[in-house]
C-alpha cells in the first residue's frame, strides 16, 4: 500500500514556474512507476509526465514536453514535477500516482494509488 501526499501548488502567472511534490508512504516506494496527470474542469484526467523506478527514464505529454522535468529522490520517498514557463492552459488539479506496472504507463488505469491532488491556476 501506498499513500500520496501532493504539494505546492498555486496561483501563478503566465510564465511562471512552480514546483509540485508528492510525498509517499511505504518502504517499497522505490519499486514503484510514478506518474503526473492533471484534470482541468469538465475534462477528463489526462497524463503529463512519469518516470521509473530508479529515474533514468521520463516520459511526457507532448502538450508539456520541453517545459515540465519529473524527478525523484527514493532517499525522500517525493517525487517532483518541476512545471517552467507555465501557460493558463496549464490550469489544472495535479495528481500524483503510483504504479507497479514497469515500461511506458500513461494511462489513468495503469496506476494502481492516486493522491488528493493539488490546484494550479495560471492566470494570464
Amino acid at each position: 500500500q501506498v499513500q500520496l501526499v501532493e504539494s505546492g501548488g498555486g496561483l501563478v502567472q503566465a510564465g511562471d514556474s512552480l514546483r509540485l511534490s508528492c510525498a509517499a508512504s511505504g518502504r517499497t516506494f522505490n519499486s514503484y512507476r510514478m506518474g503526473w496527470f492533471r484534470q482541468a474542469p469538465g475534462e477528463e484526467r489526462e497524463f503529463v509526465a512519469a518516470i521509473n523506478w530508479s529515474g533514468g527514464s521520463t516520459y511526457y505529454a507532448d502538450s508539456v514536453k520541453g517545459r515540465f522535468t519529473i524527478s525523484r529522490d527514493n532517499a525522500k520517498n517525493t517525487v517532483y514535477l518541476q512545471m517552467n514557463s507555465l501557460k493558463p492552459e496549464d490550469t489544472a488539479v495535479y495528481y500524483c500516482a503510483a504504479s507497479r506496472l514497469s515500461g511506458i504507463v500513461a494511462a489513468t488505469s495503469m496506476f494502481d494509488y492516486w493522491g488528493q491532488g493539488t490546484q494550479v491556476t495560471v492566470s494570464s
